[in-house]
């Protein structure tokens, strides 16, 4: 079985090939079966996809995502969950608590892909479409606890598109928590030096020094906190403590910041 994705939708394979083979290390720090079931049917190279600096970073950033969800979902445990630009990632399996609802929704080609491998459920909805189309709110349930999840996204958009998609999200919900990862503008300009972004033909569009910067960009929603994935990484490996600890590099990497939206008029 092949893939057949377009530009930015190849970046998907990175984080499965990261994660699959994060799996199967005898000291795993995550566990994705899911993901070695659909690497070992897809017929592709996959060393290309998976480099020291992109590994330590998916593996951080699932880490610190999952932690971050599950501690909602702990206060929430029937919410509603919508990964956004969800490519082949398998977090409801890791997270679900057998109450939460689910939505996947990613762009067609990525979705025709993901459908080989992922069915819905009851609780588990997989839309095809664009996040920066309103069509697909009408999909989503209200009435519960809602939270968002993007992760590997924002970085490929410009600013007016990270715009357009807050503003569809503060038009149709009036309240909800949003898990972003953010891209500082220096990993933005070195795009082309990135270890894996460079065996794509994708490339970084957008990045800030603050989450701060987007409350600028959809009033009402409020920067709770922020943390680096170095925060992660400088615990694992030697490499990952130099990158998370010298100046020039610290600040070079994605961090995870968690937002709450309320309407104002709400």
């Amino acid at each position: 079985m092949t893939a057949n994705l377009g530009v930015v939708q190849e970046t998907m394979l990175i984080p499965l090939v990261i994660k699959a083979n994060e799996t199967l290390r005898q000291k795993a720090r995550i566990r994705d079966e899911k993901a070695v079931e659909i690497m070992k049917q897809l017929q592709m190279d996959t060393e290309k996809y998976d480099k020291f600096m992109s590994h330590e970073g998916v593996v951080a950033r699932t880490i610190m995502f999952d932690q971050a969800l599950k501690q909602f979902l702990e206060k929430y445990p029937e919410a509603v969950c919508v990964n956004l630009g969800c490519g082949l990632d398998a977090r409801f399996y890791r997270v679900d608590n057998g109450r939460i609802l689910w939505y996947d929704i990613d762009l067609p080609d990525a979705m025709t892909v993901r459908k080989q491998f992922f069915t819905e459920s009851g609780r588990v909805h997989q839309i095809a479409g664009s996040i920066l189309k309103a069509d697909w709110t009408q999909a989503v349930e209200t009435g519960r606890p809602l939270i968002f999840i993007i992760e590997g996204v924002l970085m490929y958009f410009s600013q007016e598109q990270v715009k357009t998609l807050l503003s569809i999200l503060a038009g149709a919900f009036s309240e909800f928590v949003l898990l972003a990862e953010l891209m500082p503008p220096m990993a933005v300009k070195q795009a082309k030096h990135h270890d894996t972004l460079k065996s794509t033909n994708a490339t970084f569009r957008w990045g800030t020094k603050s989450g701060k910067e987007l409350e600028a960009l959809c009033p009402g929603l409020t920067l709770l906190r922020e943390n680096s994935f170095n925060d992660v990484m400088k615990t694992y490996t030697f490499r990952g403590w130099l990158f998370g600890s010298l100046p020039k590099l610290k600040d070079c990497n994605d961090r995870l910041a968690v937002y709450r939206y309320k309407r104002r008029d709400a």
